[in-house]
């Protein structure tokens, strides 16, 4: 298949998608009054996360075992990084505020319960940590993109700590996940990586374009109990970089540096 009908094909499946779930939401979930089920909203999630992954010819390769309740930390590279791992499990995520003004993409990840943070506020931080105590507590897996922002691959950015104090005030579970890409015959950091001063609708029509993406995710295990925030962002930095190692990533650099903020 040409790139250009790959494309026009991909596209069209795009739309296609991005008009079922936001119709299956308001069908199945909001006339209801069930949009408040985290069950059932997660669920949905998973679904049209294991669709988009078939249409993009997303490869996923999983090593380790998710965790089941609590924070997952993971590294950050595109816009895709959520769709993969929704395929992987129903999750929780937590996403910049921005996105939510992103053609089509914003409505999806709305309906999808995402929990949404406008970084240039710093009060912000406390309102969304107060509203991980009813999801975590009611055994959902919220998944945070600590570094802030996104990267080529080649780095785990220092973590943010402030995420994190809900976490180890309350005694939670953090976990960390690491995240890869391949393209066969290509550059994953310039093709599947969002970052630098890339723009959004480019991006994607170009990855409509490729024949398929190869994902790998690692999940490993919870740190220790009875650290403080700036302990765990530092130990689940470690445990990331650690992940990418094993994941075949040697040149991934390690920084001991955690940010307290968002950026």
């Amino acid at each position: 298949m040409s790139r250009f009908l790959r494309l026009l094909c991909r596209f069209a499946g795009f739309c296609a998608i991005a008009l079922c779930c936001c119709l299956d939401f308001v069908l199945r979930l909001w006339l209801l009054g069930r949009a408040g089920d985290r069950h059932r909203r997660t669920a949905w999630t998973h679904f049209w996360g294991c669709q988009l992954q078939r249409l993009l010819n997303i490869q996923i390769t999983v090593h380790g075992t998710p965790p089941t309740r609590g924070l997952l930390a993971c590294n950050h590279l595109s816009y895709l990084d959520i769709v993969v791992l929704a395929a992987c499990q129903p999750l929780v995520f937590v996403s910049k505020s921005e996105v939510k003004r992103w053609p089509m993409v914003g409505q999806m990840v709305v309906c999808a319960g995402t929990l949404f943070i406008n970084r240039e506020q710093r009060a912000d931080v406390k309102r969304l940590a107060a509203a991980f105590a009813p999801i975590i507590e009611g055994g959902f897996v919220v998944t945070l993109f600590p570094e802030g922002t996104s990267s080529g691959g080649d780095r785990v950015l220092p973590f943010h700590s402030s995420l994190f104090e809900p976490a180890a005030a309350n005694r939670w579970s953090a976990a960390p996940a690491w995240i890869g890409y391949q393209v066969p015959g290509g550059d994953a950091s310039e093709e599947v990586a969002y970052w630098k001063d890339m723009t959004f609708l480019p991006h994607l029509l170009h990855l409509f374009t490729l024949p398929e993406i190869h994902a790998q995710v690692r999940f490993g295990s919870a740190v220790p109990e009875g650290l403080n925030r700036k302990q765990m962002a530092k130990a689940l930095h470690q445990a990331v970089c650690q992940l990418a190692h094993e994941g075949g990533r040697k040149g991934v650099v390690n920084s001991d540096v955690v940010s307290p903020v968002p950026r």
